[in-house]
């Protein structure tokens, strides 16, 4: 973000592919909206597309969510990956990665039943009959797909191995 620098710079996390991995590799993300000076704070699952920089996430068709992201769709997120606290040290090991960016509804049938499709392959180890099950025409329509179009990521970890 600019104008703004990691103060314990040792534990930035400065290498692109480590911050697409744990994007990647994570399922649950915070994500933060604002609208009319009132901020809104929600946990979901995902799904990041790295070849677009994009996120893809699902909701119900009216609600919260898209009231906010309709006033403002500019939006922040976390992922964490917990490593776990190191006892007797204080301390705790993670990575956590943060993002912003402009979202969007999917409209589309086609590009909505492609975003839907690739969220459960993510996220269910059998996804051939959900993905049948869950995309039909009829379905598409009770669903909305947001998109977040990422402006930038940073990360900081604390890899930091317990005392012997």
């Amino acid at each position: 973000m600019p104008g703004y620098h990691m103060r314990r710079q040792e534990k930035e996390i400065n290498d692109p592919k480590e911050l697409e991995k744990v994007l990647s590799e994570q399922r649950i993300a915070t994500f933060a909206m604002c609208r009319d000076n009132e901020p809104y704070l929600v946990t979901l699952n995902y799904a990041y597309v790295p070849e677009s920089r994009s996120i893809y996430f699902h909701c119900a068709s009216a609600g919260k969510k898209l009231d906010f992201l309709r006033a403002n769709p500019r939006i922040w997120g976390q992922v964490l990956e917990d490593g776990g606290y190191i006892a007797e040290q204080c301390d705790h090991r993670f990575r956590s990665v943060h993002f912003w960016g402009a979202a969007e509804i999917i409209d589309g049938a086609k590009e909505k039943k492609a975003a839907l499709a690739f969220l459960i392959e993510r996220h269910e180890q059998e996804y051939r009959k959900l993905k049948e099950k869950l995309l039909g025409d009829a379905k598409l329509d009770d669903v909305t797909v947001i998109r977040i179009w990422l402006d930038g990521i940073t990360g900081k970890s604390n890899p930091r191995p317990a005392r012997p």
